[in-house]
């Protein structure tokens, strides 16, 4: 059993290392950080184009964007607080989801 504090690594205090001086990263690591930025940068861009879908909405069909549904509650209001937190946890779990896929791919989690 480890020491409370030990580390399986050479401690190295912040500030030290320039990032030029580090070796290249082999293939799988750098592919996989690849294919992190993709799911990122993808699933980003699909929050971003819902929460620019709003204001949108607000404009073009005011009719429907500011109707009530619950005590005074809007369309707008129940998009932007509900379903956009609903969208953080789904954009979240599908990122997890294709992590973990990914690690399964490239036998990294059983190594």
């Amino acid at each position: 059993m480890a020491e409370v504090g030990s580390h399986d690594y050479d401690y190295v205090e912040a500030g030290t290392i320039d990032v030029k001086d580090l070796p290249p990263l082999d293939t799988t690591t750098n592919k996989i950080m690849k294919d992190e930025f993709t799911t990122g940068l993808g699933l980003s861009i699909f929050y971003f184009i819902l929460i620019f879908s709003i204001p949108v909405m607000n404009w073009f069909a005011p009719a429907f964007a500011f109707k009530k549904i619950w005590g005074g509650m809007t369309v707008t209001w129940f998009v932007t607080t509900i379903v956009m937190m609903a969208m953080a946890f789904i954009i979240a779990y599908v990122h997890t989801a294709m992590y973990e896929k990914r690690l399964k791919q490239y036998d990294i989690a059983n190594k």
